[in-house]
């Protein structure tokens, strides 16, 4: 099968690997459908994520794809279901270690639900928490629909995460995908006035068309001068890139009692806060990895929204192309051009 490889920093290339065997509570999976995540991807394939060094890896965690067989303990998947999360950790060839693997030809989807009850969910039958969200998704569901309940799922468990509220006033740093899944959220969630901040013309466009009440560039006065003019602060800042030095840059806007969310990994090295230019009392919510059960629980209301017509793929995916041009995808992302890219198989 083929598989995406990042051989080294900034070498990526496609590879031929076994097709992988599924186990007892495994489901194989024919991915049709991935998505590049702008963020993590790009920070592996650069070679600066946090906590990996070793190369050459398999890349991506945002799939779809087509069961094609299951194992003898498998309850909850059948051949001809849609699914979604699908990763590999181990490959014919072991040379590779696993930048999550979801950018293969084929991959697996674990029964999480069935090892639960068999009580087996443990790392001593090689249960990982990420198979709590490989689930199926509802059979109306188009692929670009699918793909993007990876990153949907784990944008609205943030809410979560930051305690965020109906009518809350909240300011997002940054619209790339997740920025915008935020915006967007806010908006279908009944948040209150939603702001964003981003250095890209195009993407504030894009802002504004999701929901947001307004867009500013970054080091934009009017902002300030807009907060002050309504005569109280936000209730939250939504960090949607992962840069720390923007929480500094968030506390003189935030209420005593608000929040600051970060959301994405942060770079490795002390987290220094200059805490005397915001109010004495804030929450710092630094969201570096997905709350599972939060994750799998926003499947339902992010279906429902889709099925209404309320959320599509359609607005954000900008560009497509096939798994061998994978180079051209990540070309792309790098300018900026792109708000979020399918590849298929």
């Amino acid at each position: 099968m083929r598989a995406v490889a990042v051989l080294e920093p900034h070498h990526v290339a496609l590879v031929e690997l076994d097709k992988p065997k599924p186990g007892p509570y495994q489901a194989l999976v024919k991915n049709d459908v991935v998505a590049l995540c702008n963020a993590t991807d790009g920070k592996l394939v650069a070679g600066h994520f946090a906590g990996v060094d070793k190369y050459p890896i398999i890349l991506g965690h945002e799939s779809t794809g087509i069961v094609e067989a299951v194992g003898p303990k498998v309850r909850n998947f059948a051949p001809g279901d849609r699914v979604i999360g699908g990763l590999l950790f181990e490959f014919s060839d072991p040379k590779y270690a696993t930048g999550w693997g979801g950018f293969c030809e084929y991959n697996v989807v674990n029964d999480h639900e069935a090892m639960v009850a068999d009580k087996v969910n443990d790392a001593a039958h090689g249960w990982y928490e990420c198979y709590e969200i490989q689930t199926k998704v509802d059979p109306g569901l188009s692929a670009a629909d699918a793909v993007l309940m990876c990153m949907w799922r784990e944008v609205y468990g943030g809410f979560g995460d930051f305690h965020l509220q109906p009518g809350d006033d909240i300011l997002i740093f940054g619209a790339g995908p997740v920025g915008l899944s935020f915006a967007k959220f806010a908006r279908l969630l009944g948040l209150g006035w939603v702001g964003v901040v981003d250095p890209l013309p195009n993407k504030r466009e894009k802002a504004l068309k999701m929901g947001a009440d307004a867009a500013y560039a970054p080091g934009d006065k009017t902002l300030n001068e807009f907060i002050e003019k309504r005569g109280k602060k936000l209730d939250a800042v939504i960090d949607a890139v992962g840069r720390t030095q923007l929480i500094d840059q968030a506390l003189p806007l935030i209420k005593l009692g608000g929040t600051i969310g970060v959301y994405g990994v942060v770079p490795k090295g002390p987290l220094v806060v200059n805490k005397d230019g915001g109010p004495f009392n804030f929450n710092l919510f630094v969201h570096q990895w997905p709350t599972r059960h939060r994750e799998r629980a926003a499947q339902k209301p992010i279906t429902g929204w889709i099925e209404e017509g309320r959320l599509s793929a359609k607005e954000f995916v900008t560009h497509e192309y096939p798994i061998e041009k994978i180079d051209t995808a990540l070309d792309e992302v790098k300018k900026g051009t792109v708000m979020k890219c399918l590849l298929s198989f």
